[in-house]
């Protein structure tokens, strides 16, 4: 299935500090507020642990943690963004979900290439769209093969 349509692509904003990034809807399940999550030891800093959301236990990470963002209080509108990832669900913390919107195909620019930056492959692009600049993530890669298959074990 594809969100395509006219040389578009849907997509939902969301907040980390003060960068809005984007995902497509088609790797989106819910949005969430946030709640009690059970911590599972031994996990990476940025896997905050699990969630019960509706019979399913949900792997629940920290995007700030994962992406080397200060972390901060969460908040009333602090969100968990529920994403496919490979054959599982996993909850993604943000500050804030804003909303979903069409980007137009021609706005989407190449992601940035940045010297001795960290691994950036999970950015599939920039959108520019008038006053606003969105980092498009690419779900499937913001986690390591190493970090999905953890994650696998804290789903159980």
């Amino acid at each position: 299935m594809t969100n395509e349509i006219n040389g578009s692509k849907k997509v939902i904003v969301f907040q980390l500090k003060d960068e809005e990034y984007a995902v497509s809807v088609d790797q989106v399940g819910s949005i969430e507020r946030l709640q009690s999550i059970t911590r599972v030891p031994q996990t990476a800093d940025f896997v905050k642990g699990v969630i019960n959301l509706r019979g399913v236990v949900t792997p629940v990470i920290d995007l700030r943690a994962r992406f080397g963002i200060e972390e901060s209080e969460y908040t009333n509108a602090t969100r968990i963004i529920i994403v496919y990832l490979e054959d599982m669900e996993v909850g993604l913390i943000v500050d804030v979900a804003n909303d979903v919107i069409d980007i137009p195909e021609d706005s989407i620019g190449a992601a940035p290439e940045v010297v001795g930056a960290v691994d950036v492959d999970y950015i599939a692009g920039v959108a520019k769209l008038e006053k606003r600049l969105l980092i498009l993530l690419d779900i499937q890669k913001v986690l390591s093969t190493e970090e999905v298959d953890e994650l696998k074990k804290v789903e159980g």
